[in-house]
């Protein structure tokens, strides 16, 4: 029975063209199958075939788990302190065995040996066929829409499958059965039954492989799409860089007649294309990002990483794009907060700041209006600044002697210092959980429990509205961190 066993091996090896010790694995899966049905309970079996022999040995296996973390399956599962009763240098995540009683190999029952063996063999001839088609390194997937599933699309490709979720297909594209389609491959699951492969035609990074294709000129190295921001299917806007002086990034991507940039727009429904130059000078990157809008003036606040961005009121639609989508497009392409306002709107918010930092100087510094009025002017916004800027550079401010500047910086700096232990003190009764929040600095900790804001709970119970009003927050990041703190309530943890 032995040799019986080795020689259908054999011959299920050469006849499925998958290794022997594949179908080996088969045979032992299919034996352990059988041998726990002997068992009452979710009992852990592990049987192994001697490759040379045919010979097989059965063993029940219990998981060594934490003392503390007791027994979920008391069937497979020994705690610590018992399982070194028996085996004294033995760890968690180690297992124990014992030999038990082997089922003969005609007793699994020829037809859920083949099942198994067959299901085995579909599992690696699908691998195979999967790892041939990754090494090829190609990251457009061609293939024919085969199926819906459940509202994603199958594509075949050959014998590989891939899966074009909705969420990742472009708006009002109505692919059917037989369709020809290209989609960016974005990831392998070889977790998922049938179509392992997960495709997208709505990512960034589709687009950007798309113009590699036409644009020789990216893959020779010339050309680099630094970025690309896409409403998939409507408008897309992407940043390009020449790495050679005498190649023209934007024109090269447009192409005679508009050639190329036609190619990609019509693989992708009609979505209309903005060609960027990318420049290292955030502030001119955002000012080709808006086009065509043009930029009146721009004042960039590094420490929010956000940009202030004034135009005319002919140009104030433009820039913001219908349903805001040009100026969202330019911030996703920058990776900036763009801020779009007319010049009346511009005066109005410089004056308020400007007002503001001067009641902040002529408080903590205990100055008056004359010299917070000169530090605004010389571009101090803030204590720290007073306090920490080079001060070389406030000794060259024309009104301010030595003396000035080291008492204005002394008196800075115990500003901030009360003002940190006043912090500290506000906070302390904020509940570890709340502080431990992804995503709270220690700033936003303080402003929410200025405002009554002491555990998760509470700020849960804040409406999007209320939560802005006490940090100043967008209202995406106040909502982003809203639903952060309810997590808990829907994981069952206490809070």
């Amino acid at each position: 029975m032995n040799r019986e066993l080795l020689m259908l091996v054999e011959a299920i090896s050469r006849e499925k063209n998958v290794e022997r010790d594949v179908v080996f694995g088969a045979v032992e899966l299919a034996l352990a199958q059988a041998t726990k049905k002997l068992y009452p309970g979710e009992v852990d079996i592990r049987v192994s075939i001697d490759r040379d022999s045919g010979n097989y040995e059965t063993f029940r296996r219990w998981l060594v788990v934490p003392d503390d973390a007791g027994l979920q399956n008391p069937e497979a599962e020994e705690l610590l302190m018992d399982a070194r009763d028996r085996i004294a240098d033995i760890e968690v995540g180690e297992h124990i065995e014992e030999g038990v009683e082997s089922v003969p190999i005609g007793r699994i029952g020829a037809m859920a040996a083949k099942q198994v063996i067959l299901q085995k063999i579909r599992d690696a001839e699908r691998e195979m066929l999967l790892n041939d088609f990754m090494s090829r390194g190609e990251k457009i997937f061609t293939g024919t829409v085969k199926r819906m599933d459940k509202g994603d699309i199958i594509v075949e490709s050959g014998r590989v499958e891939g899966r074009l979720r909705r969420s990742e297909m472009i708006p009002k594209e109505n692919l059917r059965n037989g369709d020809r389609v290209r989609a960016m491959i974005m990831e392998v699951d070889l977790t998922l039954r049938g179509a392992p492969i997960i495709l997208s035609r709505s990512a960034p990074e589709f687009m950007i492989e798309l113009f590699r294709n036409e644009v020789p000129e990216i893959e020779q190295g010339l050309l680099e799409i630094k970025s690309c921001a896409r409403d998939a299917g409507s408008r897309a806007k992407i940043a390009v860089l020449s790495h050679d002086r005498r190649v023209d990034p934007i024109g090269t991507c447009v192409g005679v007649r508009g050639t190329r940039v036609n190619a990609v727009t019509n693989e992708l429904a009609g979505e209309r294309v903005d060609i960027v130059l990318w420049s290292e000078d955030p502030a001119q990157f955002v000012i080709g990002a808006l086009a065509p809008a043009n930029v009146s003036s721009i004042v960039v606040d590094e420490e929010k990483h956000a940009m202030d961005v004034v135009v005319d009121e002919e140009n104030l639609a433009i820039a913001i794009g219908r349903g805001g989508q040009n100026v969202r497009l330019a911030s996703d392409l920058t990776g900036w907060k763009i801020n779009i306002m007319d010049a009346a709107e511009s005066a109005q918010k410089q004056a308020t700041e400007t007002d503001t930092s001067r009641r902040l100087f002529m408080e903590k510094l205990d100055v008056d209006e004359e010299i917070a009025d000169i530090l605004i002017a010389e571009g101090f916004a803030s204590l720290e600044e007073v306090a920490y800027v080079p001060i070389q550079e406030m000794l060259e401010i024309e009104s301010f002697d030595e003396d000035t500047v080291n008492e204005l910086r002394a008196r800075a700096k115990d500003a901030l210092l009360t003002m940190e232990i006043a912090r500290e003190e506000s906070v302390e009764g904020v509940s570890q959980n709340l502080r431990d929040l992804e995503g709270l600095t220690p700033e936003l900790i303080a402003k929410l429990a200025e405002g009554g804001v002491h555990s998760r709970d509470d700020l849960a119970d804040l409406g999007v509205d209320e939560l802005t009003d006490l940090t100043g927050q967008s209202p995406e990041d106040a909502k982003a961190l809203i639903l952060k703190a309810r997590e808990h309530w829907f994981a069952g943890q206490p809070e």
